[in-house]
């Protein structure tokens, strides 16, 4: 299974790349590719719809509340930047590694 891309900023947050995909059955977690995380959105691209369902996606797939979850960069493209706060590296690769279990346990 390929991996997410993690980076720390001088801050302490890492970041990650994700890769969007609106217009989905459901929200969710679904895999890893090219060093992004693949995030699959029930919602349209339309007014900010899919960038607040990707915040509500991640925050509640690692467990941290919303305002940890931080779009850095591309509010209206596919490939976007997600800064997480209040976790480490370690913690975000255990709670990524969870979230592609359970989004693959509900696919079965």
């Amino acid at each position: 299974m390929e991996t997410v891309a993690l980076t720390v900023t001088k801050e302490g947050a890492v970041r990650f790349e994700v890769q969007a995909r609106p217009r989905a059955r459901a929200s969710r977690v679904i895999a890893a590719k090219g060093g992004a995380l693949v995030v699959q959105l029930a919602a349209p691209p339309v007014d900010g719809k899919a960038n607040d369902a990707l915040i509500e996606t991640l925050a509640e797939a690692l467990g941290v509340p919303r305002r940890d979850v931080v779009l850095v960069r591309g509010d209206t493209a596919r490939l976007k930047v997600i800064e997480l706060r209040g976790l480490t590296r370690g913690e975000v690769e255990a709670r990524l590694a969870t979230a592609f279990e359970a989004s693959t346990a509900r696919r079965r």
